[in-house]
């Protein structure tokens, strides 16, 4: 049974994308790197932001049941758009994460490994695209 489902439209990478609750309405457009005018975000910087709140959501909760305070916490994903050999692309992500200062590197090291097995996003990609976890 699911907890929640997320429902939005795209009308492509130059088009829009809104949820359907009206939420999210935002306009996509083509990367300027990709031959686009970049005058909008697109797929990967959506799909960053969502990793990014949910490995840190992810985290926090992981914290809280060893009553460790990360409230300082954030995450940067770095989503790349990566040719895949076959005419088709893929995507690699690193997630630089910044923990409070003074916490112990291994319980720093532990709880990424931990928030890694619980992220529902981290659960999606493993095994499907790269991902390399970075504490900053």
């Amino acid at each position: 049974m699911s907890l929640y489902t997320a429902v939005a439209t795209s009308t492509g990478r130059d088009g829009r994308a809104f949820s359907s609750d009206g939420k999210l309405d935002v306009d996509l457009a083509l990367q300027q790197e990709l031959g686009g005018t970049g005058d909008g975000t697109n797929p990967e910087q959506l799909f960053a932001a969502g990793y990014a709140a949910c490995f840190a959501t992810s985290l926090q909760l992981v914290a809280s049941q060893r009553r460790i305070d990360v409230s300082s916490v954030s995450v940067r994903a770095e989503v790349s758009l990566l040719p895949n050999g076959g005419g088709g692309f893929t995507l690699e992500v690193a997630l630089r994460t910044t923990l409070p200062e003074g916490l112990p590197s291994e319980v720093g090291r532990e709880l990424i490994r931990t928030t890694h097995d619980v992220c529902p996003y981290s659960n999606a990609t493993r095994g499907n695209i790269p991902v390399e976890l970075l504490i900053e």
